[in-house]
């Protein structure tokens, strides 16, 4: 696995919102915000504080268990690393895992259910979005998180689509996948790459603290800086970007 470029936060922060935004936290969102989302200008900084507000809406407490002093690159990946790649542990993961989260072995258990004569609907959204895969179209960004690149990744966002990208053939693995990692040599304090009692205390404590989240109140936000009006009529969606919001 190679190093190709350092990415920013805020572009991070931006690919991520984007595969989140069609969930209904998000419903009273979209008439105001399709244009920050879709069409998205990564040196402004207003900007760039409404995307990582609407994310941490749905994912600030995920955010904040990454070290702060994670650096993002873009990789070079090639289908035989996918052998350091461990899926993130969510409950739907945990029952084709069987205690192993290795994205190889978990890749497999899918499979086999997917020849079963009643395949469940984990196994029907892989077949899918397999089949997507395989045509053409923009690429998609899947994020890792990991120490190094010599060493084991988990799988911060992009779950599916990397499991998806397994049941194909090599050369047609990577073809609509973007692969992104966040490296820290801090990351084993993170309790989504190493889940054991002191990273599931701290975030336990953190989603007590952040019950109510101020960084993720849009609206305190525009009041803070006085660009409520600018929001409401600059970021609100054009037609074109109708055409991005099933992407």
């Amino acid at each position: 696995m190679k190093k190709l470029s350092r990415i920013t936060e805020a572009e991070i922060i931006h690919e991520f919102l984007k595969s989140e935004f069609y969930h209904p936290e998000y419903d009273s969102d979209r008439g105001r915000f399709e244009r920050l989302v879709y069409c998205a200008d990564l040196s402004d900084e207003m900007e760039n504080a409404l995307r990582r507000a609407l994310l941490f809406r749905r994912r600030g407490h995920m955010w904040r268990e990454l070290p702060p002093d994670t650096q993002w690159w873009e990789m070079e990946f090639s289908p035989e690393e996918a052998e350091q790649v461990n899926i993130f542990p969510r409950a739907q993961w945990r029952a084709p895992a069987r205690g192993n989260f290795a994205a190889l072995n978990v890749a497999e258990q899918v499979r086999q259910d997917m020849l079963s004569e009643n395949p469940g609907p984990l196994a029907a959204k892989i077949k899918s979005l397999a089949l997507m895969l395989q045509a053409d179209g923009p690429k998609s960004t899947i994020m890792l998180i990991g120490i190094n690149e010599q060493l084991p990744l988990t799988m911060l966002e992009g779950n599916h689509r990397f499991i998806a990208s397994l049941m194909l053939p090599r050369e047609k693995m990577l073809r609509r996948l973007r692969v992104t990692c966040g490296f820290s040599p801090h990351m084993e304090k993170c309790c989504w790459y190493r889940t054991n009692f002191p990273t599931l205390s701290h975030y336990l404590k953190n989603r007590i603290k952040y019950f109510w989240d101020r960084e993720a109140d849009i609206d305190r936000l525009l009041a803070r800086t006085g660009s409520g009006q600018r929001t409401a009529s600059g970021l609100a969606a054009p037609a074109e970007a109708q055409q991005l919001k099933s992407k």
